[in-house]
């Protein structure tokens, strides 16, 4: 008879290394989650650059602090 037993590959029911797909989808999420973070603050940022009527540098450098403050409320509601 032929042996059944799981040795081979992953796809014939091979045993899995559980912590480390746990590790990585943990990378992931986190990867994703202040990526998305990020995008939607520089989105807000550009926004308020691009309709803000001040001045161009003084646009620009209230913009980068809306930006890193977005940035940080963010980070912290999201952890």
């Amino acid at each position: 008879m032929a042996d059944h037993s799981p040795t081979g590959p992953v796809e014939t029911g091979a045993l899995m290394d559980y912590p480390e797909h746990e590790r990585t989808y943990a990378g992931f999420l986190a990867l994703a989650k202040y990526g998305a973070l990020f995008c939607a603050a520089l989105l807000i940022a550009m926004a308020f650059f691009f309709f803000a009527t001040a001045g161009g540098v003084v646009n620009f450098i209230s913009s980068v602090i809306l930006m890193l403050l977005v940035i940080a409320v963010g980070a912290f509601l999201l952890r």
